[in-house]
Formats: structure tokens, sequence, C-alpha cells
């Protein structure tokens, strides 16, 4: 259960951020709620997701799988939640956004897929545990820009994880509204689900 009231005061700007998060996501989003009642934060945030959206450097599905993993490591269901919808929407296949939470043991990944996911849980953990062979691997397959991308959005996740789990903010069921077609598997989902 939220730890803050999801029901804001009805601002002009409130409204407006509404009606667009219904526009796009369908409902409103719950962060969104939490964060109208500090209008000035939400207003900032909202101006630092947008320019976040301007970074092309970094593959898009490395993008999603390290947002996952470090949403998976601070147990943020929210995150999770949202995360699949968006990362399923981006195109990155079923099967690897269901395995996030237990990537070592899947074989659905490349080799640069686990590394990268290894890197999002070292850069996670508190402190950091990033070693120097992971980092320079990384860096030969990427390349110095779409690393720094890497770096920064595993650490916006953080971000985001942690302000929306300690807001205590839960599952909105975008998963369950994701148009995916029914494959046979056996595989637990990434919000902890029952298996598929």
């Amino acid at each position: 259960m939220a730890r803050i009231s999801l029901d804001p005061p009805r601002t002009a700007f409130f409204r407006l951020m509404e009606w667009y998060s219904k526009r796009t996501y369908g409902k409103v989003l719950d962060p969104g709620k939490a964060l109208a009642h500090q209008p000035r934060v939400l207003w900032s945030y909202l101006r630092f997701e947008q320019s976040l959206a301007r970074w092309k450097r970094l593959d898009p599905t490395l993008k999603s799988l390290a947002e996952m993993a470090t949403a998976a490591s601070i147990g943020c269901s929210w995150c999770m939640d949202f995360g699949y919808w968006e990362s399923v929407s981006r195109g990155v296949a079923r099967e690897k956004v269901e395995a996030v939470p237990q990537w070592r043991e899947s074989e659905v990944y490349t080799p640069l897929e686990r590394d990268v996911l290894e890197y999002a849980e070292a850069v996670t953990a508190t402190p950091p545990t990033v070693d120097d062979e992971l980092a320079a691997r990384l860096l030969d397959r990427l390349g110095e820009p779409a690393f720094v991308e890497l770096t920064m959005m595993i650490s916006v996740e953080n971000l985001r994880s942690r302000t929306n789990a300690a807001l205590g903010l839960t599952s909105q069921g975008f998963k369950e509204t994701c148009a995916v077609p029914q494959q046979h598997t056996t595989a637990t989902t990434a919000t902890g689900g029952t298996p598929t």
C-alpha cells in the first residue's frame, strides 16, 4: 500500500499530467500522483525524464535489461511491472524480460547481455561492486559513449526504484495489460507471479 496519498491536489498542472499519462499509458502513473504533492518535484522529474528519452547511444534492449535488473535488485514491484510493459513495447523478447530476476540460470541471454545484467547489479549494490575486468569488457564492446549512458541509466533506475519503493508504490497492472501472445513456458513472471 502506498505510503502517500495517490489523490493529490487537482491543480492545472496535475490535470495536464493526468491527461498526458492517460493518453500515453492508458492510466495515470502512480509515481506521478505521488510526486504531484510537490509540483516542483514533479515538474523537475518530468523534464529530467524527457531529457533521458533523447539518449540514443545505448542499444534499447540493453537499456531495458539494465533497468529491469536494477529494479529487480532493489525489489521495486512498480518498476518491474511498468518495466515489463515498457520493455515489451520496445521490442525486447518476452522471455528475456521474464528471466531478468533469475538471469544467471537462464540461457536466453547473449554474453554482452549477461555482462550488462551483471554490471547493473554491481552498480546498484551498496557500495557498488563494479570490477575492472567487467567494466573493460563493456567498454570494449559498447564504446565509451554507450558505456557512460549504460552507467547513467542504471543510476537513474536506482533513483526511480528507490523512490517508488520508499513511497510504497506497487504494481499497477501494466504487465497484465501487455499485448503479447501467450507462449507455452514454465518461466516465472518478472514480477514474481505465477508461471505463464
